[in-house]
């Protein structure tokens, strides 16, 4: 097996403990990870302290800092093929899907590097004549950076990437499920020369790890990606240490279709909101909203073409839907559309485990309509399409909005003027229209309610990791007149 190691104040080594990592396309282990606890969570938050504060990090320019992430960014595009299969092999997320998604994450290191001397400050024209008054944007502190298995080198590029354009320092904990992609990467980290403590990578369990890490008094700020169940966790031990927090959670997302959009074009668009990375994605087209004049042809369309996906190995690179990460994770699926189907809900195709190894599942469509249905309210995490049907703009919008999260949502319409209607009152941080699942490193992400708090990407991410400091400089030489008289 594989062995993969630690990195904490820039050396590698083992945790407190081992683990082993499950194959998803086998089911068998593959791999032999390192545990961090308590110890080791201490030791990387402090290096990560000591390096914010004194040494080569903290004396450098956000010019120098930039080039350091260019140099990082130019590292991943090298080893994207190797981070790609370990991706694969440790989450059974598919190669073409991996290697297409890492070569795209070293533009998001280029664009932070870009951005890191661009964090501006600000000269204020104060209201009183002998002062001289500016701001300045500092690095709010050491940054605890905790991201899922899914998408993990992306997840963590946009908060690495802005927390360092900001001269900030990290603790990035890596999930214990698929963690050897990170801990390859820090591989990289040690290579670009960055500083030791400046970037530290762990993995751990929740009780020994994340927690120690969320509440430990030198972390400033907490930016989290997963569940709204383990979010609400973090946030009560933030509580301990008063750190900021950004949160990007789970989803829901509405993709409505109306009668006049370009069926075909928003079928494929549907197949790779549900289907695509197994369903295991936050901004996953999970309700389809489909007025009911086409819903019918729709349906057959979405049917044949589930049907026609190539399921197989996910280092194959025609592979089009591998298994799912964890057997958990199948197991809530099957009790979910069991469920569903008991409410009334009707198996239009999929619904079974495929296979006699691994963690495979056919990709489903339950037509949902008329029915309470388990499989619309949960966040499944897998290849699952619940469908709902309306007749009016009025029902599709009260449709898209009934649920708590608010991360993604797609609109299909011909209908300019009705597309701008429904951007406006669809609930979500994102809307897509006649198009899903884009991203760049240019555009803010991130939702609303039970989605989360704060956005990832774009200037604001940056200026997300700085505080400001208010400079006041009295310009005169007279003596200050009335000591005991706030000026």
């Amino acid at each position: 097996m594989q062995r993969f190691q630690l990195y904490i104040n820039g050396q590698f080594e083992d945790g407190g403990g081992r683990f082993a990592s499950i194959d998803p396309a086998t089911g068998e282990a593959w791999a032999d990870m390192p545990e961090a606890r308590k110890a080791e969570v201490d030791r990387a938050v402090n290096a990560a302290e000591a390096a914010l504060w004194s040494g080569p990090w903290a004396n450098m320019t956000a010019t120098q800092r930039g080039k350091l992430l260019y140099k990082l960014a130019d590292l991943v595009a090298a080893n994207a093929a190797r981070l790609a299969e370990l991706e694969t092999r440790d989450t059974g997320k598919i190669i073409r899907e991996t290697s297409s998604q890492i070569a795209y994450v070293a533009d998001y290191y280029r664009y932070y590097a870009g951005l890191a001397d661009k964090i501006e400050g600000a000269y204020l024209s104060i209201d009183k004549p002998d002062m001289d008054v500016w701001l300045r944007r500092e690095p709010i502190g050491v940054v605890a950076a905790i991201v899922p298995w899914n998408s993990q080198l992306f997840l963590s590029a946009v908060k690495l990437g802005p927390a360092l354009a900001a001269g900030c320092t990290v603790v990035v904990k890596a999930s214990e499920d698929g963690p050897a992609p990170l801990l390859e990467f820090a591989r990289l980290i040690h290579e670009a020369g960055f500083p030791a403590g400046v970037v530290n990578v762990i993995t751990g369990f929740g009780p020994s790890c994340g927690s120690a890490l969320t509440r430990h008094p030198k972390v400033a700020h907490i930016a989290f990606t997963g569940g709204p169940g383990t979010a609400a966790a973090v946030v009560r031990n933030s509580a301990e240490n008063l750190a900021s927090t950004s949160l990007e959670l789970g989803g829901k997302s509405p993709f409505v279709v109306f009668a006049d959009a370009d069926l075909e074009s928003a079928a494929n668009a549907q197949i790779a909101g549900i289907f695509a990375a197994t369903g295991q994605s936050c901004v996953a087209g999970s309700r389809l909203i489909i007025e009911a004049s086409v819903k019918d042809r729709f349906l057959a369309i979405l049917k044949s073409r589930a049907e026609a996906i190539r399921i197989g190995e996910p280092l194959d690179m025609a592979t089009e839907v591998g298994p799912l990460c964890t057997e958990r994770q199948r197991a809530l699926i099957e009790k979910t559309i069991d469920a569903s189907i008991a409410a009334g809900a009707k198996l239009v195709t999929g619904g079974r485990k495929l296979g006699d190894k691994g963690f495979y599942y056919a990709p489903t469509v339950l037509d949902c309509d008329h029915v309470t249905s388990p499989s619309v309210e949960t966040e499944l995490f897998g290849p699952v399409l619940s469908v709902l049907s309306f007749q009016t703009e009025e029902e599709a919008v009260r449709l898209a909005n009934d649920t708590q999260f608010g991360l993604a949502s797609g609109v299909f319409t011909q209908n300019l003027t009705r597309a701008h209607r429904m951007i406006k009152r669809i609930r979500a941080g994102v809307v897509w229209v006649n198009t899903y699942r884009a991203v760049s490193p240019i555009a803010p992400f991130g939702g609303f309610g039970q989605s989360g708090q704060g956005r990832e990407g774009g200037l604001a991410a940056a200026l997300d990791y700085t505080r400001t400091k208010t400079v006041w400089v009295r310009t005169s030489d007279d003596p200050i007149p009335d000591p005991f008289v706030m000026r």
